[in-house]
């Protein structure tokens, strides 16, 4: 990905891009398997199973939280937590990614409050309502003590240490086109991701930290590599990977998705590391932390 330019479109999508694990089926306990055995057969999996990213379930998941937000009371976060999933089937095997749409209502609720001005955030979500979500997330805490999202999300920027489960041979660029209904659907927007068993992913992310704990050991990487590392811990051995750049496909536009090697860019840093050529590394993380600086400064453009 080399310079940046906007993308503008009639209706402004959500900037954000999504790092998710998808675990097997089998790794669902009763009664909660049997629960997603049957949601798949009523929903399916992405018709083009990792061929492409899970659009139309992304599209119904963001509806889903307009309507919260248009509701005659806006919600901090759902009543109940989502009973819905994306869905991905490889090599005959469905793997599932739930959305805990409630579960991470509650930890952006969190973000919210340590990140924004108390004036901006008694705005939006007024103290007696942040104290009434964070009682029941304590609530449900107790019953849950083991609850962790598969999914994270960032707006206007992939994190750099997101990249560190991938490798440039794990990318996969859709290019965008005419919906198979004909001319009058409109365009399919380009797509990136990246999708990686979870045994090479967390294989990666455990040398990178190595590598970046000998050199740098107070570096934002390093606690980066750490927090990604035992997020993934969390899940099914046998589970999928995926990066998906999401809304910001809007943003950066077909040519500069193509042209897009962060991981790989990121791989070329971490070998030079390794053969002790701290400076390489040092410019290939500058160079990659610049570029995505540059794409955070469009939200003003927006």
């Amino acid at each position: 990905m080399q310079d940046v330019t906007v993308v503008r479109t009639s209706v402004q999508p959500p900037y954000a891009a999504h790092l998710r694990v998808y675990e097997p089926l089998a790794a669902y306990p009763e009664p909660e398997r049997a629960r997603w055995q049957a949601y798949a057969a009523e929903h399916g999996p992405d018709a083009a199973e990792a061929a492409r990213p899970v659009a139309a379930a992304v599209l119904a998941e963001q509806r889903e939280a307009l309507a919260e937000l248009a509701a005659r009371t806006p919600r901090a976060l759902p009543e109940r937590e989502s009973g819905r999933a994306y869905l991905r089937a490889v090599d005959g095997v469905l793997y599932v990614c739930p959305w805990a749409t409630r579960l991470r209502s509650w930890q952006a609720l969190e973000a919210l409050r340590e990140g924004a001005p108390v004036a901006l955030l008694d705005a939006a979500v007024p103290p007696v309502v942040r104290e009434a979500a964070e009682a029941d997330r304590e609530r449900w805490l107790a019953g849950h003590p083991d609850a962790r999202p598969w999914i994270l999300t960032s707006r206007w920027e992939v994190p750099v240490r997101w990249f560190l489960p991938f490798g440039d041979e794990d990318r996969c660029f859709v290019p965008g086109g005419a919906d198979e209904e004909g001319e009058g659907a409109g365009e399919r927007p380009a797509a990136l991701f990246y999708l990686v068993p979870m045994a090479q992913a967390r294989r990666r992310v455990a040398r990178a930290y190595r590598a970046l704990r000998e050199a740098v050991p107070e570096g934002r990487l390093v606690l980066g590599a750490e927090q990604v590392g035992r997020w993934l811990e969390e899940f099914h051995p046998r589970s999928l990977v995926e990066l998906d750049y999401g809304g910001l496909v809007h943003l950066l536009g077909p040519e500069r998705l193509l042209a897009d090697r962060s991981a790989g860019e990121l791989e070329e840093g971490l070998r030079a590391l390794r053969a002790g050529d701290t400076a390489e590394a040092v410019r290939v993380y500058a160079e990659l932390t610049g570029r995505w600086r540059r794409v955070q400064a469009l939200r003003h453009a927006n």
